[in-house]
Formats: structure tokens, sequence, C-alpha cells
């Protein structure tokens, strides 16, 4: 019988032979590893190549008179909102208001149970009379000397009791009728027939919507360009467009959000404008110096700063220039922060490095 090989075990010498043969040939390279006769470029010789000009299309811009526009998105909130509250405890026996009604200061708005309040005025009337008889008449006796002078002054004390008690009861008895202490529409929550009402209970809400106020919020980068009195266009979801007036800026920004509370106050005589209707105000601020940039000439630093890089003909090198973005147009980017007139990179920035030479070709740029 023959010996027969496995034929793996002959593919895996075959391999095993293979690799010898290549490695006695002198020709390994361990991997990474580059041969004696390589070519190698020193640090030197890499910074050197950064440094060579660069051919860079650049263009001359000048600084205009940039108007800016502060946009504030909120929603419009009523001026006040007040709860028309009972002081008293008793069953509500008729409200006489219902919602989106206009009521001015002094409507009756709920009337409630009289309850004993009625009688508890006429007991502290009687008491109030016989107790203002019993001291006159002791007060006539002390002028003849039949009546001791302590007695009359428990009488006095008596009666300025009696007073009390009578004023005391007809204030409760006036505390059934609920009043309006201000103008206002009204809205819920509304108390309902035969509720039971206690101290404080809410007999009806009221809203005051003239004036009305947009509320919105605005960043710590322009919260220091609004003032107290500055003019607002302000334009609602609804349609309506009116003017106002900013009223109040927050002396704290919110935790969370690092936002100030700004509000607005427009006139509204006519009750037109609602509560809680999405709103936007713009406020003209003060005019600026400033660059229109095309959006391709921005570039960023090394730390994340947004900018752009100036040239300087005259030394033919370029430098990175952090810029302050004020608003986007369709026909580029508002920056400050820049002189007058400047000599800035409009392709090719993102190749060159501060304080590399360049070879400035000028060019006209389309915004």
């Amino acid at each position: 019988m023959a010996f027969r090989i496995n034929k793996s075990y002959l593919t895996a010498t075959l391999v095993l032979v293979g690799i010898g043969v290549w490695m006695g040939t002198g020709t390994f390279k361990v991997g990474g590893q580059a041969t004696a006769n390589a070519d190698a470029v020193s640090i030197a010789e890499r910074q050197e190549n950064a440094l060579q000009k660069v051919s860079v299309r650049v263009v001359t811009l000048e600084a205009a008179e940039r108007q800016r526009q502060l946009e504030i998105r909120g929603r419009t909130e009523a001026d006040a909102t007040i709860s028309v509250r009972s002081e008293t405890s008793a069953i509500v026996a008729e409200r006489l208001v219902n919602l989106g009604d206009h009521i001015a200061p002094g409507d009756l708005m709920c009337r409630l149970n009289t309850g004993a309040r009625e009688a508890r005025v006429l007991q502290a009337k009687a008491t109030l009379e016989q107790t203002q008889a019993d001291y006159t008449a002791n007060a006539k006796l002390q002028e003849r000397g039949f009546a001791a002078t302590n007695q009359v002054a428990a009488l006095k004390a008596t009666l300025d009791s009696a007073k009390a008690a009578l004023q005391e009861a007809e204030q409760e008895l006036e505390r059934i009728e609920i009043r309006a202490t201000v103008a206002g529409i009204v809205q819920e929550p509304l108390v309902e027939n035969g509720d039971l009402l206690s101290v404080g209970g809410v007999c009806a809400t009221l809203i005051d919507t003239d004036p009305m106020l947009v509320t919105g919020q605005v960043s710590e980068r322009d919260i220091g360009n609004l003032s107290i009195g500055q003019k607002a266009d302000i334009n609602l979801i609804t349609g309506e467009t009116t003017t106002g007036t900013i009223s109040y800026i927050s002396a704290a920004a919110d935790a969370a959000t690092r936002t100030f509370r700004v509000d607005i106050t427009m006139p509204n005589s006519d009750n037109a404008i609602r509560d809680g209707v999405t709103a936007t105000a713009s406020i003209p601020l003060k005019a600026v110096s400033a660059h229109l940039l095309a959006p391709s000439m921005l570039t960023l630093s090394d730390a994340g700063d947004v900018g752009i890089r100036l040239v300087d003909l005259d030394q033919g090198t370029n430098h990175f220039q952090k810029i302050k973005i004020l608003g986007e147009t369709k026909e580029g980017v508002w920056a400050s922060g820049l002189p007058e007139s400047i000599t800035v990179i409009a392709v090719g920035q993102e190749y060159v490095i501060d304080g590399q030479p360049i070879e400035p070709v000028f060019a006209e740029v389309t915004q």
C-alpha cells in the first residue's frame, strides 16, 4: 500500500518554503520603517515649504453704515389678571356676569345669600340703642352727683363696643355683594350659582387687556443694546400690526437659558389684540460701521472663532481676524470689528497660515 500525503500539509509546507526564500533575498522591510536609502524631509524643510508664497484671490472692501434690527419673538400677555374674590363664606345666590363681559370698576359680579347677616345687623342696632340709653341716663345722673364716675366710664366703653359691633355686622352684610375693583374682561374660572364660596374663593377672573404686552427673551449678547422707552414695530401671527414701547427689561438672566425677559407695551383700547398670541417685535438699533462679507470668505481659527483672513499688501502677508456677525441677508453677512478699508482673501484662505507670504490676485467677488 502506497504512502499518501495529506494535501493540507503539503500546501502549508510550500507556503513556508516560499516565505523562507523571500526573506533570504534581503529585500525584507519592517512595516512602517523606511530603508536607509529613502529620502527624508527635515522639520526645517517642511516649515520652509509651509512659508512658501501662495497665490490667493483677494478683494478690497469698504465699510458702510449698517442699520441694525433686533427681532424679539414672544407672545402677547394681558397687562394684569385679577381674581375677584369673596371676603366671606356663603352660598352663591346669583352670578351676574358671563365670559367675555366687559366690566367697569364697581360693577356687581356675584351676590351671596344673606343668611343671618340681616338679623345680626338688627340685633346690633337694638343693642346699640339700649346701650346708648343707659349711657345717656347715667351721664345725667353723674352731673347731679347721683352716679359714680367709674360706672359711667364702663357704660361708655360698652357703648363704643356696641357701635363697633354694628359697624362690623353692616360690613359683613355688604360682603354678600362682590364687586369689581378694576376694569377688565371676564375670563375663567367662574363660580356657578349654588356653589359655596369660602373666604378668598374666586367669583370671577378679569383680564386687563389695555394696554397689552408683548413678552420675549433677549440673549445676553444683545441685551445691552436695549433701554426703556425704545420703540418697536410689532407683527402678530393673526395679521395685525402695531407699535409699542419697551416698558421692562429684566435685571437678571434666566439661569437655564441665559436670556433676559423684555416687555413691550402697546395700546389696545379696542381690545382687538388677544392674550397669548404669537408676536414678533422689531426694534431698530443704533447704526454701526460694518462690512458686507460673502459667506465664502469666512473661516475658523484653531480656537474655533469665526473670522476672515486680512492681507497686508505692504508686507505681502496675511493674518486671521476675528469678527462679530451683526446679521445675515441674501447678499451676505454683515460683520463689525474691522478697519474701514480692508483687503480680504476671498478664495484660498483655507490653504494659508498667519504670516505666510502670499501672491494677491485681485478679482471681483460675487456675493
